[in-house]
């Protein structure tokens, strides 16, 4: 009996063992995170580079054919094309009934005798890179790489090519997302940037200069480099983020929005960047964290947007205060950190007791010493979020925890169709049928103007069609509402059905 009950007991521990193993395979170990990736599924492209199965070549090796061979179908070639276009502003006219009509259309009699100048804009084509972050066809790019775009294609390495969508893009961040419809590609996955070293191996993997997959290899260089090179929708440098990763891997035009990645074949960031005096590589490219891009990435999948949260500071770095200011500031002169410049009584630093002349040391518990490191960190929170500050006030550290709010001082969640209701008009996509009428593509029709923008801002008619918004082409509400996202400032272009011209609407929307 005794050697039964043993066996009996070791029977049900083991039992119960694999039962535990397979719970946390199947409900834990496959969480989702960011764009459809899960933890714990490696793409067949890493297992048939034959990383994280046990014989990766160790870390300080200078081979990396197997990270090189992970990676490089997953970044894909970007082409893109801006069709040309026609601008008139004048107020909307019926077509002329002139007495040259049989002799001239109405184009070559406006050319030939002053009529209504039309602005013609030549069509551009353009091509970068891009990084496929999902197995059912979401790829992260730079904003600049498909900013205005008419038309997206998309070519993988394996020579296969796909018309691509915009999903959503944020040029602050100079982030964009596209999708092709496809299933079972390859992708990348995420890395930490944060645990990138100085002088670490990293290999940059894109299209320069309109060539095949390149790969260059460099060491990170410097991080949290700050180049004032993005702009937020408006054009305002002040809320451009950059925090970028500095390598010297070699990275030319084309490389944009393709993938630095680490030994291991992982992406730590978005090349983005490249500091050069004649438009070439010339020691130094720029990548955005993949820290920060998963952020932006996961809000412009499911929000169309990406749901900032502000500290609610002005700020300079400490270390760039002259001996003069810190004295006349009352400063330390050895004093490193954020010295806070302006605190606006709206937002959240100031309601959680931080005043001007305050030294912020630390975000979230990590030290900062200039304001690109702390806008890397902040960028990665949305509105509601809890950030702990630590901070010097007269020479003692304190700590308060920092409620962030989006940039109009309220803690909502930003979406498209938030912006989309401020226009205050009804819209409907351009029927099909009418659409092959009028010979285009397709549009968004103003059924009624209400209260809002248009009315207020705008000459603007019902029956209006709107063919592109930002000089994005729209061929539907939903494609208007991707494009337009949390835009402040906007122009809608656009024709009046049996009137001459296509006619252009600035408006400027309240912020959200």
């Amino acid at each position: 009996m005794k050697w039964k009950q043993i066996f009996f007991t070791v029977a049900i521990s083991a039992l119960t063992a694999l039962t535990v193993i397979w719970g946390y395979g199947t409900f834990f170990a496959k969480s989702n995170t960011y764009a459809g990736q899960e933890s714990g599924v490696i793409p067949s492209n890493y297992k048939y580079a034959g990383l994280f199965d046990g014989n990766t070549p160790p870390g300080n090796t200078l081979d990396f054919t197997a990270p090189a061979e992970a990676a490089t179908p997953a970044v894909v070639h970007i082409k893109t094309k801006t069709n040309a276009k026609q601008v008139n502003n004048s107020l909307p006219k019926r077509n002329p009934n002139n007495p040259f009509s049989d002799f001239f259309d109405d184009d070559m009699f406006n050319q030939l005798f002053g009529g209504r100048g039309r602005n013609v804009i030549p069509e551009q084509r353009a091509s970068g890179s891009g990084i496929i972050i999902s197995e059912d066809g979401y790829i992260v790019t730079n904003n600049h790489v498909v900013a205005n775009a008419d038309e997206i294609d998309v070519t993988l390495s394996n020579k296969k090519s796909y018309k691509a969508k915009v999903i959503g893009t944020d040029p602050s961040y100079d982030l964009a997302v596209i999708k092709v419809e496809a299933a079972g590609l390859p992708f990348l996955l995420y890395g930490n940037s944060d645990d990138v070293k100085i002088g670490q191996w990293v290999l940059a993997i894109g299209y320069p200069l309109n060539l095949e997959t390149t790969v260059t290899a460099g060491i990170i260089s410097a991080k949290a480099r700050t180049l004032g090179l993005n702009k937020d929708k408006t054009g305002n440098s002040n809320l451009g983020v950059e925090s970028f990763i500095q390598t010297d891997a070699a990275v030319n035009m084309g490389n944009s929005g393709g993938a630095l990645i680490n030994t291991d074949g992982k992406l730590v960031g978005v090349n983005s960047a490249i500091a050069s005096p004649t438009g070439y590589y010339s020691g130094y490219s720029y990548a955005i964290p993949v820290n920060i891009v998963k952020k932006v990435v996961d809000d412009l999948i499911k929000f169309g947007t990406v749901q900032r949260g502000f500290l609610g500071i002005s700020f300079v770095n400490a270390g760039d205060l002259s001996d003069d200011d810190k004295k006349r500031e009352g400063i330390p002169l050895d004093a490193d950190g954020i010295y806070v410049s302006l605190v606006p009584t709206d937002g959240g630093a100031y309601e959680a007791g931080i005043r001007k002349g305050d030294i912020i040391k630390k975000i979230n518990d990590q030290d900062i010493v200039s304001g690109a490191e702390m806008q890397g960190l902040i960028s990665r929170q949305k509105p509601g979020d809890k950030v702990p500050v630590t901070y010097l006030r007269n020479g003692k550290e304190k700590t308060a925890v920092v409620t962030l709010k989006n940039q109009a001082g309220n803690y909502e969640i930003v979406k498209t169709e938030a912006v989309l209701d401020k226009l205050g008009a009804d819209l409907i996509t351009l029927d099909s049928k009418k659409a092959k009428e009028y010979g285009i593509g397709g549009g968004v029709v103003v059924k009624k103007i209400n209260e809002g923008a248009l009315n207020d801002q705008t000459r603007m008619k019902d029956g209006f069609v709107i063919l592109k918004v930002n000089d994005k082409e729209v061929k539907s509400v939903e494609e208007m509402k991707a494009v337009v996202g949390a835009n402040k400032d906007i122009t809608i272009s656009g024709f009046y059905p049996g009137y001459d011209g296509v006619y252009e609407y600035p408006i400027s929307l309240d912020e959200l």
